[in-house]
């Protein structure tokens, strides 16, 4: 088995950096978009396994890359609670029945993951069978903070009116949902070890908008308790956990003192920084600018020997890109970013 991965998350030697890329299986390949156009729409897609689990393997046939995460959405959480999901194709995600104040919040049902998302643990084991152990698995969750803010906006949002304005306003029934996503999601990443993931990641997208206070109180504290559940439980205490908080670069320390094994970097937190604020705490993970993938193939390799010389020697980097791939990226540059990374990495 290629345990590059699992290896640098544990901050393990390793023969050369992992690599996988967030939103590696997407809409860039052209053989995502005729499965897409096959399934018909996004939710269709993602709500069928066999065709969830094709998508996850698409990238791994292309690259030599060092792990696969699980073809998903981190809003299936906010669908089981009922909440009316939809695509806009014009304006992305949608909820027809925002959460809006303390009857609303309480309202929402307990989450039957095994009855309401086992489609995402069925798609889970066919890839983790068409894998054959010989790459690893990642499974993954949305942040409650992120999550919390498509169920109270009702879709994604640049002034975060609604959910700030519940924060602010109402921080009791924030932090009830708060706590309702939390237990869903610790259900959900545990149903998911349970169904074959070997790496777990908690996607907090939209932490970076919050103040520090509020970082800690409505996001970095609910991503603790996750852990802290995972760690505690016998199936998956022995699962590392990526927490990535896009904008998160102020707060690494905080992050690192949660209990997640690595962190994720966006493209503005300096790899060498990084390393001097939090040790050999955590592993880390990150952190190329995507959009370098729309330059020249010599470029691309520059940049990635310049990622790799910032984090510099020693035990503990997964290489990525800073955020999810864009989907009219040239699937050639992902081939020669994953190549310089494996060849400017390899120990001898």
């Amino acid at each position: 088995m290629n345990d590059r991965l699992l290896k640098a998350l544990r901050r393990q030697p390793v023969d050369c950096t992992p690599i996988w890329i967030m939103r590696q299986a997407g809409r860039y390949l052209p053989e995502y978009r005729a499965t897409r156009a096959r399934a018909g729409d996004f939710l269709t897609l993602c709500k069928t396994p066999e065709l969830a689990c094709e998508v996850t393997l698409q990238p791994l046939r292309r690259f030599d890359l060092d792990a696969a995460i699980l073809f998903s959405d981190i809003l299936t959480i906010p669908d089981a609670f009922g909440l009316g999901w939809s695509i806009d194709e014009g304006m992305g995600p949608k909820f027809a029945r925002p959460l809006r104040n303390k009857s609303d919040v309480e309202r929402l049902p307990e989450i039957d993951v095994d009855a309401q998302l086992g489609y995402v643990m069925q798609a889970m084991r066919l890839t983790r069978a068409a894998l054959a152990n010989k790459t690893p698995l990642i499974g993954f969750s949305g942040s409650p903070w992120t999550l919390a803010t498509y169920m109270v906006e009702g879709g994604g949002s640049k002034e975060y009116k609604y959910a700030k304005g519940m924060m602010h306003d109402q921080p009791e029934v924030a932090r009830k949902l708060l706590r309702k996503i939390t237990v869903a999601v610790v259900d959900y990443l545990k149903a998911q070890v349970a169904a074959g993931a070997q790496a777990l990641m908690i996607f907090d997208t939209w932490g970076g908008v919050l103040t520090t206070p509020d970082y800690g109180d409505f996001s970095l504290d609910y991503m603790a308790q996750i852990v802290a559940a995972l760690k505690a439980d016998a199936t998956a205490a022995d699962i590392p956990i990526t927490l990535f908080t896009k904008g998160g670069g102020h707060w690494l320390e905080k992050i690192a003192d949660s209990g997640c094994d690595a962190i994720g970097l966006d493209w503005t937190m300096p790899l060498r920084a990084a390393r001097r604020r939090v040790g050999h705490r955590v592993a880390l993970q990150g952190n190329m600018d995507p959009t370098v993938l729309y330059a020249s193939s010599d470029k691309v390799e520059q940049e990635a020997k310049r990622v790799l010389d910032d984090f510099g020697d020693g035990d503990g980097h997964i290489f990525n890109l800073g955020h999810g791939i864009h989907p009219t990226i040239d699937p050639d540059r992902v081939a020669t970013l994953v190549d310089a990374v494996h060849r400017h990495s390899r120990r001898d």
